[in-house]
C-alpha cells in the first residue's frame, strides 16, 4: 500500500535523498578508457530480491524507465517514470522506498533463511513531468545502454550494492558507473531524484538541467561508442 506523498515527514523525505547522496558522491576517472560495471540481463541470485523490489515500489504501474537501488544493507528505494494514460500529458516521476529493507535474514536456533517481505507500507514522493522531457530521457537512456553495454555481456554476481536499469524492456544490471555514458546517467538520476522531492517552484531548475545533460549525453553518443 503506498501512502499519499503528503503525508510523510520531513525527516522522513529527507531521507528518502539518500538515493541522491549515492547517485551524486564523488565519481572516480578511469584511467585507461572507460568499461561500465554494468551487464545485460539479471545478476546472479538477485532476480527474486530485485523483482520483489520492483512490484512493490511500483505498485502496479509499469513503468517506462526505473532504477531501483539494492542496498547490502538498509533499506532499498527506487526512480520511476511512469507514462500519461492521455498523449501528450505529464508523465509521472516517482521516488519511492519500502517502510523497512525487503530482502532480510529470519535466523533460528535451527537455521535461517532470506525472506521477502513485501506486504508492507511504501513511502512515495511523485512530480508530474513534461512528456517531452520523459520520453527524451527514455529514449536516450536507452541508447546510451544499448550502446555502452554489449548484448553479449551478462550482468555479474557481485556480493556488493547493485543498481538496476529498466528501460522500455531493456534490463542492466550492476555496479555504480563512475565514467563515460554511466557518469551523466548517474547525474541525471541524481537531478530526478531531487526533482521528486522538492516543490512544484524548485522543479522548472532540475528540467532545465536535465535539458542540457541530455544534450550532452546525445554528443558523447554521437562522438563514439562507449568500449
Amino acid at each position: 500500500m503506498s501512502r499519499h506523498p503528503r503525508s510523510a515527514s520531513v525527516s522522513r523525505r529527507l531521507a528518502w535523498l539518500g538515493l541522491a547522496a549515492v547517485l551524486a558522491a564523488p565519481l572516480a576517472q578511469a584511467a585507461d578508457g572507460c568499461r561500465l560495471p554494468l551487464g545485460r540481463g539479471w545478476p546472479p541470485a538477485t532476480e527474486n530480491h530485485g523483482s520483489a523490489v520492483e512490484q512493490l515500489l511500483a505498485a502496479k504501474a509499469e513503468p517506462r524507465l526505473s532504477l531501483t537501488l539494492l542496498p547490502t544493507r538498509g533499506t532499498e528505494s527506487g526512480l520511476m517514470l511512469i507514462a500519461a494514460a492521455a498523449d501528450g500529458a505529464d508523465w509521472t516521476l516517482r521516488h519511492a522506498r519500502p517502510d523497512g529493507r525487503v530482502q532480510v535474514w529470519n535466523g533460528s536456533r535451527g537455521g535461517g533463511a532470506l525472506e521477502l517481505r513485501v506486504d508492507q507500507d511504501v513511502d512515495s514522493e511523485e512530480a508530474p513531468i513534461p512528456a517531452a522531457l520523459a520520453q527524451r530521457l527514455v529514449a536516450t537512456w536507452k541508447r546510451a545502454l544499448e550502446q555502452a553495454v554489449p548484448a553479449d555481456r551478462p550482468a555479474e554476481y557481485r556480493d556488493s550494492e547493485q543498481l538496476l536499469f529498466v528501460v522500455d524492456g531493456l534490463r542492466v544490471s550492476g555496479a555504480r558507473p563512475d565514467c563515460g555514458y554511466g557518469e551523466t546517467l548517474m547525474e541525471q538520476a541524481t537531478l530526478l531524484t531531487e526533482a521528486a522531492n522538492e516543490s512544484a517552484g524548485k522543479r522548472e531548475r532540475r528540467w532545465r538541467a536535465l535539458g542540457e545533460s541530455l544534450d550532452e549525453l546525445e554528443r558523447q553518443l554521437q562522438a563514439a561508442p562507449a568500449s
